[in-house]
């Protein structure tokens, strides 16, 4: 099936990490000749360097009222959860600003029923997309957060309460069930949440790689090229062009470069706030423990996650110019909060990693149709939660594109809200 202007050419995606790669075969498998264009190899991107979750669970906005109160504590520990770079502040204010605003109760509540129902069928759409590979790269072993102190925030409240209403499973733990669930884990964590229906992937890397692979193998294309623009004829995308004076015709596009998205989409004449949410990650490829399943410490913000290549240690957020190095100093301080966590951990061979998010004040991606133009589609702003909504959005795509049936409600994820 092809885009309703009949041409013959392909549906173009652009962008090969977890979103495009899904998307791209999405599409192929509704018959659609279809086209992978990415600038690196297939996976290498923000989706290679994620902490791993694939979370059902996952309503809970970034934005939610009362965390603003906390927000202070964390800019002034260089090394803490949160950091805005000075030369970035005046770039990042206005997102800075609809993110604020996004914390108003009426924006959480249209977020958090958005999310539930982009991710909620993530760990069973990654069964019926891998087949038999989902078992080899998915465990469903559920997530665990933990929190040392006795007294709940504002926040923590209000988040918990918000998962009660969209009707998440979860169980309460003291501290000796979290150290009968982990006992590698120090004490001093207090409390805990368990969430069984949740899961991860051993390697976010190979789950990309798997996917495009059996792009390939239902007959979709890859190329290797930089997408520097779009040819236009009568209202329309006529075709991509990549560096090196290269170009591809198209009867359709689709956008899913993450945090390129936004270079991108630029001269079609849309403004979108997308902001990048530098992360971090340590690789531990000989850990000499494990956790027994995903945890993140909610008091730090970040987490662990056994692979099958060792342990990765992510999280935090960091507001930077695109073109600022790497401070190392911010993963070395995951390592040190990760020893404290787990004492026995072996460090020795430590891979840093940095990664931009692509992310949007009010948590949810964008999922529509360019404004201008009715044969290109626009698919990015996962931020934390690409693996989680990688699967929906595919099948939204479907829907724009080739008039498939919308797995949900599209409404939450247009563009029309930045009007």
């Amino acid at each position: 099936m092809q885009p309703q202007s009949g041409s013959t050419a392909p549906i173009i995606v652009i962008g090969a990490g977890i979103i495009g790669a899904t998307i791209a075969l999405a599409l192929r498998a509704q018959g659609a000749s279809v086209t992978l264009v990415d600038k690196g190899e297939p996976g290498m991107g923000c989706s290679y360097g994620n902490n791993g979750a694939i979370s059902p669970d996952q309503c809970i906005p970034a934005a939610l009222p009362g965390l603003l109160k906390r927000v202070p504590r964390w800019l002034v520990n260089q090394h803490g959860p949160l950091v805005i770079r000075w030369n970035r502040a005046p770039a990042a204010a206005p997102w800075l600003w609809r993110w604020v605003m996004a914390a108003r109760p009426a924006q959480v509540e249209r977020s958090a029923e958005a999310l539930k129902a982009l991710h909620a069928p993530s760990l069973s759409r990654y069964d019926q997309i891998l087949g038999d590979a989902a078992g080899k790269l998915i465990e469903k072993t559920g997530q665990l957060y933990v929190w040392s102190g006795d007294a709940a925030s504002p926040t923590e409240a209000y988040a918990r309460d918000l998962r009660e209403r969209h009707h998440i499973r979860s169980e309460a733990l003291d501290a000796a069930r979290i150290r009968d669930l982990d006992p590698e884990l120090a004490p001093g964590f207090t409390k805990g949440l368990y969430f069984p229906d949740n899961g991860h992937t051993v390697n976010p890397l190979r789950l990309v790689q798997t996917i495009v692979g059996l792009f390939v193998r239902a007959g979709g294309s890859v190329v290797r090229g930089d997408v520097q623009g779009f040819e236009r004829a009568d209202g329309r995308i006529a075709a991509v062009q990549l560096d090196g004076g290269r170009r591809l015709p198209a009867s359709a596009a689709v956008v899913a470069a993450g945090i390129d998205s936004l270079r991108l989409i630029r001269p079609l004449g849309d403004r979108v706030p997308l902001e990048a949410e530098r992360g971090y990650h340590v690789m531990l490829p000989e850990p000499g423990v494990r956790p027994a399943i995903k945890v993140s410490n909610r008091n730090l913000m970040f987490g662990l996650t056994p692979m099958e290549h060792g342990v990765r240690i992510a999280g935090t957020v960091e507001f930077a110019r695109p073109d600022t190095p790497m401070d190392q100093a911010r993963a070395q301080a995951l390592l040190h909060n990760a020893k404290r966590m787990y004492p026995r951990l072996n460090t020795e061979g430590a891979q840093y990693w940095m990664g931009s998010r692509p992310s949007i004040p009010d948590s949810l991606p964008v999922i529509d149709y360019a404004r201008r133009f009715r044969n290109v589609v626009y698919a990015f702003g996962h931020g934390h939660y690409g693996l989680s909504g990688a699967p929906i959005t595919a099948e939204l795509v479907g829907h724009l594109l080739t008039g498939a049936a919308a797995p949900v409600d599209p409404t939450p994820y247009r563009l029309g809200r930045f009007a």
